[in-house]
């Protein structure tokens, strides 16, 4: 703080000793004329040119001339000074005034250049390089910010014509089988039943990404809160996984879990679950067919570690750093089956960070790791 104070003082140095230099200048110009018209004024200088004048040119009688001068202009001399001095006064002030207000022209001058989004730096007179710093930071940021809105705006309308595309799909395969259901009264009962099953296949998925719309509004109109409570996370994740079978053996995977029995950790049940949901559904999704997905936690100190690992395609570097952003997906092609709308672990990364933890993500030699670091509270 104190660095701060001494860089924004020095930064305001060379306009300090400007305005310092022009006011003693201002200054010693005022008491200069002031000087000059006491000696003209008082030391009798005007008076004798102005009593020589009336006499040469207006009255040729210099007695005359010189009762003129002590009636109108002698018994007032002391005002005539003090309002010509004003006078005198009030014209360099306003030169000064004029000097200064170039600095407020040239602020203003940037502000509007700010307003307008003119490309380029804004470039101010050397004694306000302080203020020139901080319009051009505050610049630099609205661009960033207005970048980085367009993008998180690019995205979202993507996403709209994807899900309505995919959307679209499903809803066209139910619509077909049920018609020939309808249609077909000679149909054996295997066939049948295999309608039956595709058509509750994609109206399930239907339903999988119309919640997919629905989370897209929970995540932009409402705060994520937590309600801490004590969890027994072997059973969490030994449920979790449960839950994930029909899943896994659509794949023929098998999933793994290392963990210390009855290990007990203090957060939101709910939305910590959500957030290994979304790791392993993910694992499931990007994981190459009959291969193991690994679950290991250990405690690293005051931290809770939580590894999930399967086998799949190297996400590439480029991808991999913004694989937390909100509406992100490995899958640009986005095939009907894998992936989501690119929240889940944009979610998943705002509630570990809730908690006050991390989430990291690595992926190498096929491999692709994701890790979640809890405290211990």
């Amino acid at each position: 703080m104190k660095n701060k104070r001494n860089s924004e003082r020095d930064d305001y140095r060379l306009l300090k000793n400007k305005l310092l230099i022009r006011t003693f200048g201002m200054l010693f110009f005022a008491f200069a004329l002031l000087a000059a018209l006491y000696s003209l004024f008082l030391k009798g200088h005007i008076a004798d040119t102005f009593v020589g004048f009336l006499d040469n040119f207006v009255y040729h009688d210099y007695d005359r001339a010189y009762n003129v001068y002590s009636i109108y202009i002698r018994d007032y001399m002391s005002l005539f000074f003090v309002v010509l001095s004003l006078l005198l006064f009030a014209i360099i002030l306003r030169f000064y005034l004029n000097e200064f207000s170039k600095y407020f022209k040239e602020i203003n001058r940037s502000i509007d250049a700010l307003i307008e989004e003119n490309s380029g730096d804004i470039v101010l007179p050397s004694e306000l390089t302080a203020i020139e710093k901080k319009i051009n930071h505050i610049k630099h940021t609205l661009e960033q910010r207005k970048l980085a809105a367009e993008l998180s705006e690019q995205r979202k309308n993507d996403l709209v014509v994807y899900l309505a595309h995919d959307l679209k799909t499903p809803l066209t395969s139910v619509i077909g089988y049920l018609t020939l259901l309808r249609d077909e009264n000679k149909i054996s009962e295997e066939l049948r039943e295999k309608y039956l099953s595709i058509s509750l296949e994609k109206a399930e998925h239907l339903e999988d990404l119309i919640n997919e719309f629905f989370e897209i509004t929970r995540f932009n109109l409402s705060n994520i809160t937590l309600e801490y409570s004590r969890v027994n996370l072997t059973r969490m994740l030994e449920q979790l996984i449960y839950e994930f079978k029909p899943m896994l053996l659509e794949k023929n995977l098998k999933c793994e879990l290392e963990i210390a029995p009855d290990t007990m950790i203090k957060c939101d049940v709910n939305k910590m679950q959500r957030v290994f949901d979304n790791l392993l559904r993910n694992a499931v999704n990007y994981s190459f067919d009959d291969s193991t997905i690994h679950i290991a936690v250990k405690q690293n100190g005051e931290n809770l570690c939580i590894q999930f690992t399967n086998c799949g395609n190297t996400i590439p570097k480029e991808k991999l750093v913004r694989i937390f952003e909100q509406f992100y997906r490995l899958d640009v092609a986005r095939s009907s089956r894998s992936g989501g709308a690119g929240l889940g672990l944009a979610v998943a990364k705002e509630i570990v960070e809730l908690h006050n933890g991390t989430i990291t993500a690595k992926s190498e030699n096929e491999q692709i790791e994701f890790t979640v670091t809890l405290p211990l509270l």
